[in-house]
């Protein structure tokens, strides 16, 4: 009798035992974020990171986008900024993990432009806003830069440079 009764508390011990090791499980793994999610932010991602290292100061936006965008990518939030992932409503549960990334995002951005700039856009809400009005701003064309650019390619000419120099010099007009 005394043999049953420890096999029985044994058993209830046992089974409670895998049904809370199953729940432990279960609900830590709905709060793991995959690698590929954008939703992701690795150990060493942290606001005060310059995700470029030549600082926007209002010359050289597309050099400046082309970097951020490559940056961006290779840390998989390029949908903040292009509008693919868009604030879902406060009351989804996703809504506390996008709004921890935006803050990421906008933080990077804002900390790979030059003071001013920053200060301009600092109350806009979102990473997608912020990159909108910087392309509203800055990627207007130019036409001044634009004769510029034409002037330097027609006065550019091979002289006594080997080609791949030349190419060289070509290439970064």
């Amino acid at each position: 009798c005394f043999s049953s009764i420890s096999f029985f508390f044994i058993d209830l011990f046992s089974s409670i035992s895998n049904e809370m090791s199953q729940s432990v499980n279960s609900s830590s793994q709905s709060h793991v974020i995959d690698i590929s999610n954008p939703f992701y932010l690795g150990s060493s991602d942290n606001p005060s990171n310059a995700l470029v290292s030549n600082v926007f100061n209002g010359v050289g936006f597309s050099a400046w986008k082309r970097s951020m965008t490559i940056a961006l990518s290779a840390k998989n939030k390029i949908t903040f900024v292009d509008g693919t992932t868009s604030k879902p409503p406060d009351n989804s549960p996703l809504f506390a993990n996008w709004s921890r990334v935006n803050s990421m995002v906008i933080s990077w951005i804002l900390n790979s432009l030059h003071r001013n700039i920053a200060d301009s856009l600092i109350f806009l809400p979102t990473a997608y806003d912020i990159w909108k009005e910087l392309n509203h701003r800055y990627e207007q064309a130019d036409g001044a830069q634009i004769y510029q650019i034409q002037h330097q390619l027609y006065s550019l000419s091979q002289g006594s440079d080997d080609f791949s120099t030349y190419f060289t010099k070509l290439s970064k007009i």
